[in-house]
């Protein structure tokens, strides 16, 4: 959230998800390295805020002439625009703005753009100008690929504009059209539009104001035009699919009951949905007291009436944007929608269609946040395949973000299609050609290269860094080493952990920390700002991408590729959490960063690289290590090697209700030495009078039981699977669970409870954990 937005409020009720700028208030984000251009009149105000810090921006207005005059914003141009020029080729967005800026007839060749912030800027800081006259302006946050070494990662600039005769409340409109639209229909609520697909075109449905329900039926046109109509079926798309409804990846289809694939999710920033209720029905409005009340099933009906389908009482329907969910007696509840102002789907049709989309017009409960809005839909012919992608926040309030694609995807890509998505990225789940057990051996016995680019990557820099990590982190950072790598909890004052992740020292006060989620790297931002460090932490995540590489040939493979200038440790002389500065090749090679830190338990070291050079990183090792028996490695096979080696993961084994010695990484919080850090006083209380401890299980049988599922003795529960796998390399069924202190014990005989906790049950027994390898004897390079 910027800092002119609030979240939205009503009778006590915090809406965090739909935050409220004031009348008349725009709101624009500007990506580091990209540009956003908009357009001014006389009197408005123009706020740009640096968002993280330290990045500079260039700010340019142009008339009705298509020349550049800082005098229309009351200012004066001091430097050339090189930063603009650049961005509007770094990307497809400032391609964008190139066009517009092309269309309006605007001189680039000799304009001079307003400096806005730079190196010094704090987090939050802003300038304003008001416009002299009508301008089209350009902002541009100017910044280029960052090298691994570095830390001059581009960030982002929110550019507000403030109206001076607002609206009287505030209204939403529908985002720019991804393409030229075949079809731009609004639908009221209380309506349903009936249109035609040809196979091959994509159906978007925006939810314009939030919070709104939408229908959507489609029928195959063939089984129209032969009499025998055959719509998605809801039964048969939970059947193929596996899920309550299709997302975006390889299971996005909807199917009739012939099992005829009609129309696949390419798109979804809301990822709420239903597909077991009906449309709305006359009778549910009759027996709620509503008798007349208008329906999306009557509208449906009317507008199916000449394709000569039969009229129904209850349409079954894909609900858009419908909350619902099981409750613990298993019945459906409805709540409100999850989606925001502009939030949409986009199907792509796989045959000629006829479809159907209402704009529900429920007021008498939450369906539609009790305030029924419009439903932009619109159609599209595209030459070229539209990117899957889910939606994905920071956080509840921040902007949409689609799916991306790390550096390494296209390498990755060669090797599977079997893609999830994973905290906003595309990540390898398999390599159906090896096969999750082969990948497993390849890292068990000589080597597997596998893509975590997905994890968060913040630059913490300035005088106050090392105050910075150390006031948040549960480590002595003050005995970290620039060159050193340390592993590290950072927890909430109550104890409870936020996120776990590695520290990298780059100088005395440059530190690079890589965690799992965002959340860590906001709340170092937020924990400088509250206690007035001077310290700068800014998302370098898009600008260093990472490759594991692991096994105990791992070493002998990234050796031979790679060059260390004479300061820096060689590959084979790096120590266990370690990392150099290296290129691949020689002195003029791409430049990397090499750790020794691995998730697996085997020797192994991550390689850092910028985005552009990741295939050619990739090549290299794969040129090399392949012949070795190097192979690829997905989620799934590094789940079940995390598993064995006793390694945390994030929703599983912690959560903020988690601290570090209930998550089985007490070693990282050292509290014989005097170093404060936030959350020490709860967490010192907490291992006082320890009441839940993270223990091993073997179980007797073949069955893995699921993470969640109950721990009990006799009739009791007194504890939960946090993770379970089948160890290849054991041979039995292993587990890590969280139990009461009293039962955490060696040889304590617990039974995992399944189905309803108590009719079946799973022997097993604790036992102490890392399950294989106890001493790391591997990890730190020891294989006789």
């Amino acid at each position: 959230m910027g800092l002119l937005e609030r979240p939205g409020e009503r009778s006590g009720v915090v809406h965090p998800g739909l935050p409220y700028l004031p009348p008349g208030t725009e709101r624009h984000l500007v990506p580091g390295g990209g540009s956003r251009a908009v357009q001014v009149s006389a009197g408005d105000e123009i706020i740009v805020i640096d968002r993280e810090g330290g990045q500079a921006g260039e700010l340019l207005a142009f008339g009705r002439d298509g020349r550049a005059d800082a005098g229309l914003l009351g200012a004066r141009g001091a430097v050339p625009a090189d930063g603009l020029r650049a961005a509007l080729l770094a990307s497809r967005s400032g391609r964008a703005v190139a066009g517009v800026l092309k269309e309006a007839g605007c001189d680039l060749d000799e304009a001079r753009a307003i400096a806005l912030h730079g190196p010094e800027s704090r987090p939050g800081d802003s300038i304003s100008f008001t416009a002299q006259g009508d301008a089209l302006i350009v902002l541009a946050a100017p910044g280029g690929p960052m090298q691994p070494q570095a830390q001059d990662t581009p960030t982002e600039l929110l550019l507000y504009i403030r109206r001076p005769a607002p609206a009287a409340r505030p209204v939403f409109h529908a985002p720019d059209p991804l393409g030229a639209p075949l079809t731009d229909q609004v639908i009221r609520p209380g309506q349903a539009h009936v249109y035609e697909v040809p196979a091959g075109a994509y159906i978007q449905i925006l939810d314009v104001q939030g919070r709104e329900c939408s229908d959507f039926q489609a029928f195959s046109r063939r089984s129209i035009d032969r009499g025998q109509p055959r719509e998605i079926d809801p039964t048969a798309t939970r059947t193929m699919t596996g899920s309550v409804y299709p997302m975006p990846g390889l299971h996005a289809k909807y199917w009739n009951t012939d099992l005829e694939p009609l129309v696949e999710i390419v798109q979804d920033t809301c990822g709420r949905h239903d597909t077991f209720g009906l449309a709305c029905t006359a009778r549910y409005y009759e027996d709620a007291g509503y008798p007349g009340h208008v329906n999306c099933t009557d509208n449906i009906n009317a507008g199916l009436d000449p394709y000569g389908v039969a009229p129904r009482g209850g349409w079954p329907a894909i609900n858009f944007f419908f909350n619902t969910q099981l409750d613990a007696t298993h019945a459906i509840e409805t709540q409100e929608p999850w989606s925001r102002p502009g939030d949409y789907v986009l199907l792509k049709a796989l045959t000629d269609l006829v479809c159907v989309s209402t704009a529900c017009p429920d007021d008498i409960d939450a369906a539609n946040g009790w305030t029924p809005t419009e439903i932009q839909l619109r159609t599209y012919m595209t030459p070229e395949p539209v990117p899957r992608s889910i939606g994905w926040r920071k956080t509840p309030e921040d902007d949409v973000q689609q799916t991306k694609e790390t550096g390494f995807h296209a390498a990755f890509a060669r090797h599977t299609r079997d893609f999830t998505e994973y905290a906003g990225y595309w990540m390898p789940n398999s390599f159906p050609g090896v096969g999750t057990l082969g990948e497993y051996w390849a890292c068990r016995d000589k080597a597997a290269i596998m893509d975590l680019s997905a994890l968060r990557k913040y630059e913490v820099t300035g005088p106050d860094a090392e105050a910075l990590m150390q006031l948040c982190a549960t480590r002595n950072v003050a005995k970290l080493a620039v060159g050193q790598v340390v592993y590290t909890a950072i927890c909430a004052d109550h104890g409870g952990m936020i996120d776990d992740g590695t520290i990298f020292r780059l100088g005395a006060q440059n530190f690079r920390w890589v965690g799992g989620t965002d959340d860590s790297g906001l709340w170092l931002r937020e924990m400088a700002e509250k206690h007035g460090l001077n310290a700068q932490v800014r998302n370098s995540t898009d600008q260093l991408c990472n490759v594991a590489v692991q096994g105990r040939l791992s070493r002998a493979i990234l050796s031979d590729i790679f060059w260390t200038p004479p300061a820096q440790p060689t590959v084979a002389e790096l120590g266990w959490f370690r990392f150099t500065i290296a290129r691949l090749g020689g002195y003029d090679g791409t430049p990397v960063v090499i750790s020794r830190t691995g998730y697996t338990g085997e020797l192994g070291y991550e390689v850092f690289c910028h985005p552009g050079d990741a295939t050619t990183v990739f090549d290299a090792i794969w040129e090399k290590g392949h012949p070795q028996g190097l192979q690829p490695l997905g989620l799934a096979a590094l789940d079940i090697l995390r598993i064995e080696s006793g390694l945390a993961f994030a929703g599983h084994e912690f959560d903020d209700q988690t601290d570090p010695f209930e998550a089985g990484i007490g070693f990282t919080v050292p509290l014989k030495n005097d170093v404060q850090f936030i959350g020490r006083p709860a967490l010192e209380g907490r291992k006082a009078a320890p009441q839940k401890k993270l223990v091993g299980l073997e179980l007797e049988g073949s069955e893995v039981p699921a993470h969640g599922d109950c721990l009990r003795l006799g009739r009791v529960q007194v504890g939960v699977i946090t993770s379970a796998t089948r160890s290849p390399i054991l041979g039995r069924t292993i587990a890590l669970a969280r139990v009461f202190a009293d039962h955490a014990a060696p040889g304590t005989a617990l039974e995992v409870g399944q189905l309803d906790g108590h009719q079946k049950r799973l022997k097993a027994v604790v036992v102490p954990f890392p399950h294989f390898d106890p001493t790391k004897a591997r990890a730190k390079g020891d294989y006789d």
